[in-house]
């Protein structure tokens, strides 16, 4: 068993929410409770949730790679997506991830070499009006990236 009894009853109370037949609809936040828990989503981790929800394990797989929330594969200790859609891109945005590459020394999808960063270009976070928007570990929304301001969540963020 990779999840704990603590993950465990965390998907329970968000199983309760559905209907017996519809046990399906809590699997995207058995998936996110999984997430916090181990770091990422590793393969054995998806066929385990499919186990325990009663869902074909391919089914999981698909809604996992399909969201950019959910990390398929090991990432830093801390995700930051940055928004490069149009409007994010036409205010900022590029510029904000470029900053972070240099900073960081890495590309899109690449994690530093210490662990502690994963950079990933993220889609509409939902403020295009508060460009270029960036979002560390799914949680955290960071908003009017300046260079400054990227400069000082890097180094908060070493610490």
């Amino acid at each position: 068993m990779l999840l704990s009894e603590l993950c465990y009853k965390k998907i329970d109370r968000e199983l309760a929410k559905y209907p017996a037949d519809q046990r399906q609809s809590a699997v995207m936040a058995a998936l996110a409770h999984a997430q916090v828990e181990l770091g990422w989503l590793a393969p054995e981790t998806m066929q385990e949730i499919a186990d325990y929800i009663g869902m074909p394990a391919i089914a999981v797989q698909e809604v996992a790679t399909f969201y950019n929330m959910y990390n398929v594969k090991p990432v830093g200790t801390h995700k930051i997506s940055v928004c490069t859609n149009l409007p994010c891109a036409l205010s900022g945005g590029v510029n904000a991830a470029k900053r972070l590459q240099d900073k960081l020394g890495i590309g899109f999808r690449d994690t530093t070499a210490d662990g502690k960063f994963t950079l990933v270009e993220g889609e509409c976070m939902g403020a295009c009006g508060d460009a270029p928007v960036m979002i560390v570990n799914n949680h955290r929304m960071c908003s009017f990236m300046s260079d400054a301001k990227i400069d000082a969540l890097v180094e908060e963020l070493s610490k």
